[in-house]
């Protein structure tokens, strides 16, 4: 199982993906389709489109944010150079983002050990994923992830196409897909209890705009000819359907909308059609589960994240777990009354002091050792003896 919160990641993923027969790299229309159906187009992925298949069950948002990405811009240089070469694409994608984000010289980078490729790598798509709130906003928020992260990959095609991108080119496209969202917004005779949670979508994942700063009054002002790709085009009408489809209904003037903006990027209408259906089809199979149309108190939201993280990280150590607790009998019996009874305060110390150094045992636990991590071993003590046999239990209460 990839981890992608361990180093090592993507090597992993590749020694995977490439003992399989590849299929024929697909043109620009099928291969939009296919990341459609992930749902990274939409900003919640639910699948990953690979030969091998991987399951994103187990995994934090990030994480599976992590290989959407990759794979994603896996398959757009696939596309491109009409080949797989995974080699050849770490080293694009590297060059890339540091042509995206080109910094000053830096005298520590001739001291310093340099990291492998995919180790490079690994480091960018954690830093991309990530939102632009800051971390104990992100905590209480319901956006943990980037929503935008198709932008990135088209500034990689345009990379691939021209030999070199600039940070222009994400301003513009981000502003573009701002600008088409504002717009679609106000087509609606009626505004949605979802249109502020969708602006809200966005706004934490950009980094060069706010929807305040939008001043375009009609699509003519977009100067949409600047986007000539199909996948660019897909792209925006995608958006603008997101955001007319968020209340399950769509007008006659917001259809309109969508086929004068096809029409004038040269789409067929028929992807217009295509475009509602699948976006209204998305939303109502993933309702319950899409972050901006479940808003609740951010400190029940906050608890919610938290014990599915805690979960994740015992259902993934679960073996090692078993056997560590099997090592030390006390803090296994105190835990096993903890589900009986209340622990008296001198037992609960002696719990907290034995979690912690049983967690230095674990590698993904060490993050109960961090300043404030204390506060999850509430977490851990309601957990572990539910994940151990009933026999276990009763034999350790004898």
């Amino acid at each position: 199982m990839i981890n992608p919160s361990a180093p090592g990641w993507i090597d992993k993923f590749f020694a995977e993906q490439r003992s399989l027969t590849l299929p024929a790299v697909s043109g620009p229309e099928s291969l939009y389709h296919r990341i459609r159906k992930t749902g990274l187009i939409y900003g919640h992925i639910v699948s990953f489109d690979t030969p091998r298949a991987i399951t994103p069950k187990n995994k934090s948002p990030e994480e599976i944010s992590k290989i959407a990405l990759l794979n994603t811009l896996y398959a757009v240089h696939n596309l491109v150079l009409e080949t797989y070469d995974a080699a050849g694409f770490l080293s694009d994608a590297v060059s890339f983002y540091k042509a995206l984000n080109k910094t000053g010289y830096n005298p520590l980078k001739k001291v310093l050990p340099e990291n492998s490729i995919s180790a490079e790598l690994e480091k960018i798509i954690g830093e991309r994923v990530q939102t632009n709130e800051n971390p104990i906003s992100r905590n209480f928020s319901h956006i943990l992830t980037n929503a935008l992260l198709f932008e990135d990959v088209l500034a990689f095609q345009q990379y691939l196409i021209n030999g070199e991108i600039s940070g222009s080119y994400m301003r513009r496209l981000e502003e573009t897909v701002i600008s088409v969202v504002s717009l679609a917004l106000n087509t609606k005779s009626e505004k949605s209890p979802y249109d502020d949670l969708l602006v809200r979508l966005f706004e934490s994942s950009v980094r060069y705009t706010k929807f305040s700063k939008v001043n375009i009054s009609n699509v003519e002002a977009l100067e949409l000819e600047y986007f000539g790709y199909k996948l660019e085009k897909y792209y925006l009408i995608d958006m603008a359907g997101l955001a007319m489809c968020s209340d399950g209904i769509v007008e006659e003037s917001e259809s309109g909308f969508l086929l004068k903006l096809a029409d004038i990027m040269g789409i067929e209408r028929s992807f217009v059609e295509e475009s509602i259906s699948q976006t209204d089809a998305f939303i109502s199979k993933y309702k319950k589960e899409i972050p901006y149309f479940n808003y609740s108190n951010p400190v029940k939201h906050f608890y919610d994240h938290t014990t599915q993280y805690v979960m994740m990280l015992i259902s993934r150590n679960k073996k090692r777990l078993q056997k560590e607790l099997a090592n030390n009998g006390e803090l296994m019996l105190l835990l096993t009354h903890s589900t009986h009874r209340s622990l008296d305060s001198k037992e609960k110390k002696k719990v907290k002091k034995q979690l912690l150094e049983f967690c230095k045992t674990v590698p993904s636990l060490t993050i109960f050792l961090l300043p404030g991590g204390s506060l999850l071993l509430p977490l851990l003590v309601k957990f572990i003896p539910k994940m151990l046999p009933t026999t276990f239990n009763e034999n350790l209460e004898e």
